[in-house]
């Protein structure tokens, strides 16, 4: 059996007798082992245009969302207050990307043949990490100031939770056929499309036309690296007790150890100083300034107490969504009690109060003189959950509760008293340890 121009065409010749094939020249001779591209970014709804890049983005903001959310309530924040500080990281993200992109990038916009109107077409592409970062920190600075927490809490929660937001958005240059690296033979090379206004161009046949070649799927290897970052600052987060911004730190540094050497591999347009790319160049500084913060920075991780509550906190199950309220406080209202914001503990201080419903002597009045007084200052809470979700990672100590018998007596009796169950079996604890 013979194959001719089965790659270019998809036509047999069987036998041994000659088969004419008219040469065509929609796609190149490739290996068989590749990895195909998408030839359609966009579907229609209707009017509308359903868009592959934005979809990935949303997934990954979905994504950051709900494990930051999870590990923002094993710290001590309310419910929903991910959201609360989302409505403002999540535009001022995509605004800084923007911007990042346009100014690095500005010739589609300002060049010759420049359309400056196309810097708002962000659905085409075209976002840069570093500009989401920083415009993206600056707005969750301002949420988690409205609810009273440091910015350092929110950071630290989120930095698992970012790399794979990144991992999905990535799949939207796949959809794109853009940001690949390359010429390559390898089996995982990449089949490019060219394309016009999200579809892929099309020959007289009405096939999709390919570049010629297979190229460096650099948009995977960059999806890879993010998932094998977010994976690292977990486990060592879980294992060393990160806290201050360095299990952010910890993230920026592994991401942007990958940036470099993949942002050396890709063939699309860009500025560059001295040869060499600028994103090259930023990741390497972004890289030395996330080192210097993570070794000058000490402190373990940090834990929140809500302030403008009674003193006494209900202890919820530690696998229970439900908010736990006592009714009789509140002359047997069902609205749940509100923080006026945070204080920030200790893990040994955020265990006794969840176990007793006792704030540490400092919490509610002392400033931590580990933390700038805007941190430091408890903030109007405008609209947030009665704190629950336990800390994953809170073992009871044996200076909680005197270190006998008798000092854990009376914490279960002060927590029956209140109405609050007592919390601290090993169980428990390990369990929550491995959350």
């Amino acid at each position: 059996m013979e194959w001719v121009g089965a790659r270019e065409t998809g036509v047999t010749a069987r036998g041994c007798a000659a088969v004419a094939c008219a040469p065509v020249s929609l796609a190149s001779p490739t290996s068989l082992a590749a990895i195909p591209s998408p030839s359609n970014a966009v579907w229609q709804l209707g009017p509308f245009p359903i868009r592959a890049y934005a979809l990935c983005i949303l997934a990954g903001i979905a994504v950051a969302c709900w494990v930051t959310e999870r590990r923002l309530r094993q710290r001590g924040a309310a419910p929903g207050a991910v959201l609360d500080i989302a409505v403002w990281a999540v535009p001022a993200g995509i605004i800084g990307a923007r911007i990042y992109h346009v100014i690095t990038s500005p010739a589609p916009y300002f060049g010759t043949g420049g359309d400056w109107f196309k810097i708002f077409l962000i659905y085409e592409g075209g976002l840069g990490i570093w500009g989401a970062v920083a415009g993206g920190a600056v707005g969750a600075w301002i949420g988690a100031r409205q609810l009273g927490m440091p910015l350092t809490v929110v950071a630290d929660a989120l930095a698992p939770g970012l790399p794979l937001a990144q991992a999905i958005g990535r799949l939207g240059n796949w959809f794109n056929n853009e940001l690949y690296g390359g010429r390559t033979d390898l089996p995982w090379g990449l089949e490019i499309h060219r394309m016009e206004g999200g579809q892929a161009a099309r020959g007289e046949a009405g096939q999709p036309i390919l570049e010629e070649g297979l190229y460096h799927p650099t948009f995977a290897y960059e999806l890879l690296w993010n998932v094998g970052v977010a994976a690292m600052v977990y486990f060592l987060d879980r294992k060393l007790r990160l806290g201050r911004g360095r299990a952010f730190a910890l993230y920026v540094m592994g991401y942007t150890a990958g940036r470099f050497w993949i942002e050396m591999m890709r063939t699309d347009d860009a500025n560059t100083i001295l040869g060499v790319r600028i994103n090259v160049w930023t990741a390497a500084l972004v890289f030395l300034g996330a080192l210097i913060y993570f070794l000058r920075v000490r402190g373990s991780r940090e834990y929140l107490i809500p302030a403008g509550l009674p003193t006494v906190a209900t202890a919820p199950s530690a696998t229970s969504d439900v908010s736990q309220v006592d009714l009789s406080a509140k002359g047997a209202t069902t609205e749940p009690a509100r923080p006026e914001g945070y204080r920030v503990v200790d893990e040994e201080q955020f265990a006794h109060w969840r176990r007793t419903g006792e704030a540490p002597p400092d919490a509610g009045s002392q400033p931590d003189p580990g933390r700038s007084d805007d941190e430091a200052t408890t903030a109007p809470r405008p609209s947030a959950e009665r704190p629950e979700g336990a800390a994953g990672g809170l073992a009871e100590s044996a200076g909680e509760g005197g270190g006998s018998a008798g000092g854990r007596a009376d914490d279960a009796h002060a927590a029956s008293a209140s109405g609050t169950p007592a919390e601290g079996t090993a169980a428990e604890s390990a369990t929550e340890r491995d959350s």
